[in-house]
């Protein structure tokens, strides 16, 4: 079981918890993901670590409530309560060096993900670009955290109701087509940003690296349900990923199989709440 130490709501249906687990905090690294069930009735929710505090045994996950069982832990979980279960730390850690510089974009709550990674990358000796951005400014997540392990900070909005009105793309293909020439572009997002990137830095011919992890069900490799193109061989998210050469992935095909579990996610119990009763 773990323990939520603390409960913040970012925006309607986007909160932050603070987790007690130290074992996992000891052990995990930029880009791995943990499990969560909240009890024996939950599905298994798989999330991306988002911050972790070694000495303190904290990990720190961001959660959207999309489904039925993200909005059960929305709603009936806080400070003081436990999950059932917590399984962690999974996946593969995000691959760290000194590519001189580094342009992480992160879009909504992607850009959860994406700060770890960018602090590890700040401490190899990178310079760090980053660019966050998202619908509005309600939607704008880890702004502080990111303007602190970054060089420069571009922020973007749909509306402009904070920083540039546009896409994150826009400044990439400014800072391309000026001549800058990252050693590394990480995506982590919706996943029509993430192509929309991978189309702009493979014009430049920057290595780009997009984490998949919104399309992982089970998490451990069983059940397929994150089975993905990446060039010519079929990869699974959760044990081969969750990060990829974002310029190999087929994103039409995961786009589509995105949509497989649409209705489950969206899926109301009759009394609206978590029960039994279907």
């Amino acid at each position: 079981m773990a323990k939520i130490l603390s409960k913040r709501e970012f925006s309607p249906g986007v909160k932050e918890y603070t987790l007690d687990a130290p074992l996992i905090a000891k052990k995990c690294q930029a880009g791995q993901f943990v499990i969560i069930r909240t009890d024996t009735h939950g599905e298994r929710i798989p999330l991306t670590i988002a911050d972790f505090d070694r000495d303190g045994g904290t990990i720190t996950i961001v959660v959207q409530e999309v489904g039925n069982s993200t909005k059960h832990l929305g709603e009936s979980f806080g400070v003081g309560d436990e999950i059932l279960d917590l399984l962690g730390p999974l996946g593969r850690p995000s691959h760290i060096e000194n590519f001189r510089t580094a342009i992480c974009i992160g879009g909504g709550i992607g850009v959860a993900p994406v700060y770890p990674i960018a602090r590890e990358l700040k401490k190899a000796g990178n310079k760090i670009i980053s660019i966050i951005g998202a619908r509005n400014k309600d939607l704008i997540i880890f702004e502080e955290k990111m303007r602190a392990t970054s060089d420069e900070l571009f922020i973007t909005t749909d509306d402009g109701s904070i920083g540039r009105k546009g896409f994150v793309t826009d400044p990439l293909r400014e800072i391309l087509r000026a001549g800058g020439k990252p050693g590394l572009v990480l995506a982590i997002g919706p996943v029509v940003m993430m192509r929309n990137v991978a189309a702009v830095t493979k014009e430049y011919g920057v290595y780009t690296v997009a984490s998949l992890n919104s399309i992982m069900v089970d998490g451990t490799g069983m059940c397929g349900g994150c089975r993905v193109a990446v060039g010519d061989e079929t990869k699974f998210v959760c044990v081969d990923g969750p990060e990829f050469d974002a310029h190999l992935v087929d994103f039409t095909n995961l786009m589509q199989r995105q949509q497989m579990y649409k209705e489950q996610e969206a899926l109301e119990y009759s009394c609206g709440g978590h029960c039994q009763c279907l």
